[in-house]
């Protein structure tokens, strides 16, 4: 299999993160180096939002449904959707909850500092500050009495909150109020799978519009 993507994409860290939990074989196509890797991601997906997984003569797009076909054709010890079909909605659920109410607004305000300051949405800014932060506080009420999103057990769900959580406090700090929440993301970077991601990304901070903090 070939995942196309790249080391610093959120979404591509959430897609690798399912992968090295179940020591997936596959081949990692990073989108930049090679034209051709490039040319064939495109022709692939017309709409080029990465990462994309290559499986034989298939092609699954969005990094949700990546997990979810990996789950189904290459499962490993590591249950990223459980078994228990209360247990499935309740991963499903909260993998939506980081993907739109956590790295939405961040990508919504990384993308508002690339631009120029003549196109820049203050308005559209404030709202999506406010939306992290009634994310935050949901969240931190949530994990007082979890170790990861679901439970005891790291899922799908813990796959969207790991690199969502990470860029998350770079954008919009988490408040040191939310204690369970900071905990939660240390846990999440103490994970050897994102730990290793984060390290392989460190060559890009550098392109972090708000400017990456130095530490994790």
């Amino acid at each position: 299999m070939d995942l196309f993507g790249h080391p610093f994409s959120s979404y591509t860290q959430k897609a690798l993160l399912a992968l090295r939990e179940n020591d997936v074989p596959f081949t990692f196509r990073e989108l930049g180096p090679d034209p051709a890797t490039t040319a064939e991601f495109k022709r692939r997906w017309p709409l080029e939002r990465f990462p994309i997984l290559v499986d034989g003569e298939r092609t699954i797009v969005e990094a949700t449904a990546i997990i979810e076909y990996l789950a189904v054709h290459h499962p490993g010890p590591v249950a990223l959707i459980p078994d228990d079909r209360d247990l499935a909605v309740e991963v499903r659920m909260l993998d939506r909850v980081f993907d739109h109410y956590v790295m939405t607004p961040v990508q919504q305000i990384v993308g508002d500092a690339l631009r120029d300051a003549k196109d820049r949405d203050a308005y559209g800014i404030e709202q999506s500050r406010t939306m992290l932060l009634k994310a935050y506080r949901w969240l931190d009420e949530r994990m007082a009495t979890r170790t990861w999103a679901v439970g005891a057990s790291f899922t799908m769900a813990d796959c969207a909150a790991a690199p969502a959580l990470f860029y998350a406090d770079w954008t919009h700090a988490i408040d040191p109020t939310f204690v369970h929440l900071r905990a939660y993301r240390e846990r999440l970077l103490a994970r050897p799978s994102f730990a290793k991601l984060v390290d392989e990304a460190r060559p890009f901070r550098p392109w972090f519009p708000l400017g990456a903090p130095d530490r994790d």
